[in-house]
C-alpha cells in the first residue's frame, strides 16, 4: 500500500493520512518521513518538530498551538492542541477584496414549477402547516389517509406533508427573539416547493393563532385560491370524535390538491434554483473533497444567475475575516458582523462558546478543534462575491451568493434554509448520517470513497475520488452541477427521496419556554 498524504498549503506544517484504515507506526512516507504513531484516516501527522507552544498550521493558518513537544512524524491530535482564541469582530476587513468578475454560465436549464409570485419549485408537494405541536399526531394520521386514498387521483402531486414541530404554546410568545420561529414557519409555509397553497391545521386554544402565524397580507395572491386564509381548527364543535376531525383534514386537503395538480413543469433558467449548502457528521475529508467540490459548484450556480446559502454560524466564525473581506459592500460586511455578535452573545448566555460545535465523530474523523472544522466548512461558499445576509427565519428576496445565519445543527439549519426558500438542497458528511428533509430533494455527498461504497445506496455523489486522485475538485463541482439540473427537474430522485428518509423540522426558539 503506497502510503498518501494531504498537505493543503506548502506552509503548512502537518498533513492528513488519507489511506483507508490509516497508516501504522513505522510507515515511511514518499518523502522519507517516518510515522512514530499509527495515525487514523483523516488525522493528521506532524512533518517537522513542533516544539511546545508553537503554531500548528493547517489551510495556511494556525489551527491550535502545542501543548508539548511534538515530533516530527507524530500523530498530531486535539489532545495535543490549545484552540486559537476567537477573532474579534473589530478592525475586520470590510468589502476590500474584489475578485475578478466570473464569467456568466448561459445556457443550463431546468424543468420547474413556475409559481404565482414568481419563484419556481422543483416538487409539487401539498404542505399541511400546524401552529402547535398538539395536532401532530393527528395531522400525522391524516397525512397517512391522504396518501393512500387521495394522493393517487392527484397524479400531478409529488407528495403531501405535515409540517410538524414542537412550538406553539407553552412559550414566551411575546418574548425577545420570539420572531424567530414564528417567521421561520410562516416563510417555510411559503416555500416554492408548496405551490402557494398554505392550509393550516390549529387546536384553537394555542398561543400561536392562525392569525399571528398568517396575518393579512402574508400570503401572495394565488388566482385559484384567493386570499382566505384555510384553516382546520380541531377544537371546533362540529367536530365531534377524532375522525371527524380526520375527515375535516381530508376534505380540505382534497381542494387544495385539485389546485396543485393543475400545475405543469416548464422550462426555466438555471438562475430560478435557490440551493441550500450544508455539512453535517464533517471529518478531515470535507474540507479537502466534498466541501471544495461544492465550493465550486457554487460558483457555477452564482454565475448561472441562482441563489446559493451557506449559514452555520459556529462553523464560519473563525474565519469571519474572509467573509466580511468578500462582501459587495461594507453594508453586507456589517450585517455579517451583526448575526456573529448576536449568536456570541446567544452562546454566552449559555455559557458556552463556539468549541462546544465539535461532535465526537468530528474527532474521530481528525478535525481536532473547530477552528479546523470552520476552515473546511467555509469553503463551501466558493470564492463569489458575499451580497447579502438572512437572520435566522427569514425569507431570500435577492440572487446570488448569500450568508443565511443559523445554528450549526444539522435539522436546525436545514429548517431555516427551507424558511428562506431554498428548492434544492447539498448536504456533504464524512462520518456519514441518513440526513434528509420531506419539504425538498437532498443531495447527499461522501467526502471519503470508503463511505461512498459502504453507504452507496444513501450517498449521491462520491467526492472522495478527489482524494483517491482519479477525479479533480471542478469534475466533481461539474458534476455536481449537472446532478442538480435533474434532481431539480424530477428527472432524478436523490437517495433520500427514494427511501423517503427525512427529518423533523426543527424551529430555532432563543426565546423563552414558560
Amino acid at each position: 500500500m503506497t502510503p498518501l498524504t494531504i498537505r493543503m498549503q506548502p506552509k503548512d506544517n502537518v498533513a492528513i493520512v488519507a489511506n483507508d484504515g490509516g497508516l501504522p507506526a513505522g510507515t515511511v512516507l514518499p518523502d522519507g518521513l517516518t510515522l512514530r504513531d499509527a495515525v487514523p484516516q483523516g488525522h493528521k501527522v506532524a512533518l517537522v518538530d513542533l516544539p511546545a507552544g508553537s503554531a500548528v498550521l493547517r489551510y495556511g493558518i494556525p489551527i491550535g498551538y502545542a501543548l508539548k513537544d511534538i515530533p516530527s512524524g507524530s500523530w498530531v491530535n486535539e489532545r495535543l492542541l490549545q484552540m486559537p482564541s476567537a477573532r474579534g469582530l473589530d478592525d475586520l476587513p470590510m468589502a476590500t477584496h474584489k475578485p475578478e468578475r466570473l464569467a456568466p454560465l448561459e445556457g443550463y436549464t431546468f424543468e420547474g414549477y413556475r409559481n404565482a409570485d414568481g419563484s419556481v419549485g422543483t416538487r409539487n408537494i401539498l404542505a399541511i402547516t400546524t401552529t402547535v405541536q398538539c395536532v401532530s399526531g393527528v395531522v400525522a394520521f391524516a397525512v397517512e389517509r391522504i396518501k393512500a386514498e387521495l394522493l393517487p387521483k392527484f397524479l400531478n402531486v409529488d407528495d403531501v406533508v405535515g409540517l410538524e414541530h414542537t412550538y406553539g404554546c407553552g412559550v414566551a410568545i411575546d418574548a425577545d427573539g420570539a420572531e424567530i420561529p414564528i417567521r421561520t414557519l410562516r416563510n417555510i409555509s411559503l416555500n416554492p416547493n408548496f405551490g402557494g397553497e398554505v392550509m393550516v391545521v390549529s387546536l384553537g386554544c394555542e398561543k400561536l393563532q392562525p392569525e399571528r402565524l398568517m396575518p393579512p397580507g402574508a400570503i401572495p395572491i394565488n388566482d385559484l385560491r384567493g386570499e382566505a386564509l384555510d384553516v382546520v381548527c380541531l377544537q371546533d364543535e362540529a367536530h365531534v370524535g377524532f375522525m371527524s376531525m380526520v375527515a375535516s383534514i381530508m376534505k380540505t386537503a382534497t381542494q387544495h390538491l385539485q389546485r396543485l395538480n393543475l400545475r405543469r413543469r416548464e422550462t426555466v433558467p438555471a438562475s430560478e434554483l435557490v440551493v441550500g449548502v450544508q455539512c453535517g457528521g464533517s471529518d478531515a475529508f470535507s474540507g479537502v473533497t466534498a466541501n471544495p467540490a461544492v465550493g465550486y459548484c457554487t460558483d457555477l450556480l452564482v454565475r448561472a444567475g441562482a441563489s446559493v446559502m451557506f449559514s452555520e454560524v459556529t462553523e464560519v466564525r473563525d474565519g469571519i475575516d474572509q467573509l466580511t473581506s468578500r462582501a459587495t459592500t461594507p453594508e453586507v460586511a456589517q450585517a455579517m458582523i451583526r448575526e456573529m455578535a448576536w449568536y456570541d452573545a446567544y452562546l454566552a448566555r449559555g455559557r458556552a462558546d463556539r468549541s462546544a460545535n465539535t461532535t465526537p465523530g468530528n474527532k474521530k474523523g481528525g478535525l481536532s478543534n473547530i477552528v479546523e472544522k470552520a476552515m473546511g466548512s467555509i469553503v463551501k461558499s466558493g470564492s463569489a462575491p458575499i451580497s447579502g445576509v438572512l437572520a435566522p427565519g427569514e425569507k431570500l428576496k435577492q440572487k446570488g451568493l448569500i450568508y443565511a445565519a443559523t445554528p450549526a445543527s444539522d435539522f436546525i439549519c436545514g429548517t431555516l434554509q427551507l424558511a428562506a426558500g431554498m428548492n434544492l438542497h447539498v448536504f456533504t458528511t464524512g462520518r456519514g448520517t441518513p440526513y434528509g428533509l420531506a419539504e425538498v430533494p437532498v443531495i447527499k455527498v461522501a467526502t471519503r470513497s470508503d463511505l461512498a461504497r459502504r453507504w452507496h445506496d444513501l450517498m449521491d455523489v462520491n467526492a472522495g475520488t478527489i482524494a483517491d486522485g482519479t477525479q479533480t475538485i471542478e469534475e466533481v463541482g461539474m458534476a455536481m452541477f449537472l446532478l442538480m439540473l435533474d434532481v431539480a427537474s424530477g428527472r432524478k430522485k436523490t437517495w433520500a427521496e427514494h427511501w423517503k428518509l427525512h427529518n423533523a423540522l426543527v424551529l430555532f426558539n432563543p426565546a423563552p419556554v414558560t
